[in-house]
């Protein structure tokens, strides 16, 4: 392809990666020796997770140049043609996320009006989740602006996981893929605990329990969940907890983890119930504010989280937390979506 030459170009890195050939089964993830007519780019809040995206695909990142003027606008180029292409930019909400929301619509409108023939937003963590309904007077159901604005900026195809609420996906009119860690999750407790035959699966709140009762049943364990009650936003002031955990591994499941003030609480009272160890396992590890401080007071044996957000610099500080690389996951999705093929199959497996 033909690329315009600019003096911001000299600051881009490219990568590029020979692929490899695997027997293609739909068991195995393969690499594919060639995926014409796909272009993958990656915005600045997770760098780390799109190359082991585009590793696992044998594709390079495309030349994107990001800057901000003084008045801190952003301002997007992409340095090569995507005429006719079929585009995927990665982009997590995390981080500094309305200017990291900012640049995905830009790079998102910037493809669009270059002519490439689909753009696809894959957000392993969607901003604003939370924010998904009204729950008092004259507040704002963010998450439902956000599905606008990315569709508005031309998204054709959105590719997240573990939404916090499922039904985000009926914001949008167009082709929503929500990925699951839970089968990473599965993989990860009957590797790393051996004693997970007698655990029992915990919500921390009673608005998990579907997630916590899918992954009991898949390991043929019982499951918990507490009751809280919150005085306001972050603060928890009363937890029950409904289930029986005396003399057994405690698994906390949890979708997203900030403050970490539920599942530290949470902890607590399963320690108090006669709890012999606690593990917590969450797909989006925040960790904003006093969660570091908490997690090392609390009686986690491992705190475990996926990718889906940089965790570098949180686990230096924190000898408890440890990572699932969702990467594959993301990757095979991708390549699966640009094939026209179905995803469903990982919904219950990992990739190899």
């Amino acid at each position: 392809m033909m690329e315009r030459p600019s003096a911001a170009d000299a600051a881009t890195t490219t990568i590029t990666v020979t692929p490899a050939t695997t027997t293609a089964t739909d068991a195995v993830f393969h690499l594919m020796p060639a995926m014409p007519n796909i272009l993958l780019f990656s915005g600045n809040s997770h760098q780390d997770l799109s190359q082991k995206v585009a590793d696992r695909l044998g594709l390079k990142l495309g030349k994107v140049v990001s800057t901000k003027f003084s008045n801190q606008e952003t301002s997007v180029e992409i340095g090569e043609s995507v005429r006719g292409e079929d585009v995927y930019i990665i982009q997590s909400g995390c981080g500094e996320i309305n200017d990291n929301l900012m640049e995905l619509l830009l790079m998102i409108n910037a493809c669009k009006i270059a002519s490439s023939s689909r753009v696809t937003a894959v957000i392993p963590c969607f901003p604003y989740a939370r924010q998904d309904k009204k729950d008092k007077s004259r507040v704002p159901i963010s998450a439902k602006l956000v599905a606008n604005m990315l569709s508005v900026a031309g998204a054709d195809h959105i590719i997240t996981m573990d939404l916090h609420a499922s039904q985000i996906q009926g914001f949008f009119d167009i082709p929503v893929d929500n990925m699951y860690a839970e089968p990473a999750f599965l993989q990860w407790i009957q590797k790393n605990i051996t004693e997970w035959r007698n655990c029992i699966i915990v919500s921390p709140d009673a608005g998990g329990a579907k997630r916590v009762t899918s992954i009991a049943d898949r390991l043929n364990v019982e499951f918990a969940l507490i009751h809280k009650e919150r005085k306001k936003a972050n603060e928890v002031d009363r937890m029950v907890l409904v289930g029986d955990v005396k003399n057994r591994v405690a698994i906390l499941v949890d979708d997203i983890a900030d403050t970490c003030g539920t599942i530290c609480h949470a902890a607590d009272k399963l320690l108090s119930a006669g709890a012999t160890k606690i593990y917590a396992i969450v797909t989006h590890g925040i960790f904003s504010g006093p969660a570091i401080s908490r997690i090392n007071n609390a009686a986690f044996e491992a705190v475990v989280v996926t990718n889906t957000i940089p965790q570098e610099d949180k686990m230096d500080r924190c000898s408890k937390i440890q990572v699932i690389d969702i990467s594959m996951i993301l990757a095979e999705t991708i390549r699966r979506t640009h094939n026209g093929e179905s995803v469903s199959y990982l919904f219950s497996q990992v990739p190899l």
